[in-house]
């Protein structure tokens, strides 16, 4: 029977193409989004996979969520935290607005996910948690504290909680992509996306179904000797 997969902020960008391959590689996929109706309309009727709407930074919303999911396709045995927003601004200039909504949505939303489907999981001696981070928390970026610090902090939680899952075949592992030609990077002035691409060794923005390929890898049963890690898919832009 194939597997349930969830991913969060599955409707558009990176999350879709992990929605697509997920569902092409015969899982069962759902997708949640925050707020973008016409979008998730679009994206479902497109693809055939239900969208789920609820705040991944609310906890009882994704306790909410995963009931629901769990409900109509079976329980979330896959779960790929991808949701993310960016508020960017200097220290000097950010808000705590700008700060709590970034580590609330990035971060928090995690924890949130993964507290409402570890305890299935456990029982069922297996789960896949793949969280997506980012070569700016690996590398830091001027004017990204709030960012950088929640993906930065993705990786740690990778860390731990793989450490207390691997007993009970659950693996935890973490992707950190580059720049990805999604709508939001392409939406960068021509400039400033000239300068991102020239630091970039391989000389090009990387594609979104090159980070879904990685997940691929990752959740598939034969990767159970996987955990703990972090795959870079950033073309060359950060290494180490």
């Amino acid at each position: 029977m194939a597997r349930v997969a969830l991913v969060t902020g599955g409707t558009r960008g990176i999350g879709e193409a992990i929605c697509v391959a997920l569902k092409d590689a015969g899982y069962k996929v759902a997708a949640n989004y925050g707020g973008n109706e016409e979008a998730a309309a679009k994206f479902t009727k497109a693809t055939g996979i239900p969208a789920y709407r609820w705040d991944v930074g609310d906890f009882g919303a994704c306790q909410e969520g995963v009931q629901s999911v769990a409900e109509d396709l079976g329980p979330v045995e896959i779960l790929i935290n991808n949701a993310g927003i960016t508020r960017d601004g200097t220290m000097h200039k950010m808000t705590f607005e700008q700060w709590d909504a970034v580590i609330r949505t990035n971060l928090t939303s995690c924890f949130n996910m993964c507290r409402s489907v570890i305890d299935g999981m456990r029982q069922a001696g297996f789960g896949r948690i793949v969280n997506i981070g980012s070569v700016n928390g690996q590398a830091g970026q001027y004017g990204q504290v709030n960012y950088a610090s929640a993906k930065s902090g993705i990786h740690g939680f990778t860390k731990a909680l793989a450490q207390e899952g691997a007993a009970k075949g659950i693996t935890v592992n973490a992707v950190a992509p580059g720049y990805i030609g999604t709508d939001m990077v392409r939406a960068v002035p021509e400039k400033v996306l000239e300068k991102i691409i020239a630091r970039i060794p391989v000389g090009r923005l990387g594609e979104a179904s090159e980070i879904a390929r990685g997940v691929l890898f990752l959740v598939a049963d034969e990767a159970g000797f996987v955990t703990g890690s972090t795959m870079s898919i950033n073309g060359g832009q950060h290494m180490y």
